[in-house]
């Protein structure tokens, strides 16, 4: 099995106890034993449990960024890369879940999860052709946190089997980011910048 097979599989059985056990309850050598992974394998790839919510992040980014738009309007890419993120979450749902719901009692691990996203937002915006450098471009990352954060408080609740009431939470955020998108470029006179990133 190679390295991104055992990710995988890794994966699937944490998130698996995760919604059983909850985040607390949730143990890497359990869910190896219950994959039937070897234990040193595992170990030579998560360290801790952090190191899980890692490469679950990053495997999040790139079923994301497999395929995403890269032409067309801001808005429209910007839709498909994050319905593409959620969809992955989709597939461990019930592991996601319980994780979110442990989130408010574990602030160490909530906090960890912030600066995640911060990458991970920052790629999703580079991968639709939207700069995520300097000043500006750290503040779309901001926009774009919150843009996620948005998305994903609708996802919990909903349980449609289109996520039609994810799709429209974040038609909304992108709505509200655009406006301040535009406010920004009034604000610090960016009067050069390209017109479709204005609508970030």
């Amino acid at each position: 099995m190679n390295a991104d097979d055992l990710d995988a599989t890794l994966i699937a059985s944490a998130f698996t106890l995760l919604a059983e056990r909850g985040w607390r309850g949730m143990s890497l050598a359990e869910a190896a034993r219950r994959a039937d992974l070897p234990p040193a394998a595992v170990r030579a790839r998560f360290a801790d449990r952090y190191a899980l919510l890692t490469r679950f992040g990053e495997a999040a980014d790139r079923a994301a960024l497999t395929g995403a738009l890269t032409d067309g309007p801001v808005r429209d890419r910007l839709f498909d890369i994050v319905m593409r993120r959620i969809d992955f979450l989709q597939t461990h749902r019930c592991g996601m879940l319980a994780l979110l719901r442990d989130l408010p009692r574990d602030p160490l691990t909530a906090l960890f999860l912030a600066h995640a996203s911060q990458r991970s937002m920052a790629w999703l915006l580079d991968g639709v052709g939207v700069p995520s450098g300097g000043l500006r471009g750290a503040l779309r990352v901001q926009g774009m946190q919150m843009l996620w954060l948005a998305t994903v408080h609708a996802w919990q609740r909903d349980d449609s089997e289109d996520l039609s009431a994810t799709m429209a939470a974040l038609d909304q955020a992108l709505t509200r980011a655009a406006q301040a998108e535009n406010t920004l470029a009034d604000l610090i006179g960016t009067d050069s910048a390209p017109e479709e990133t204005t609508q970030a």
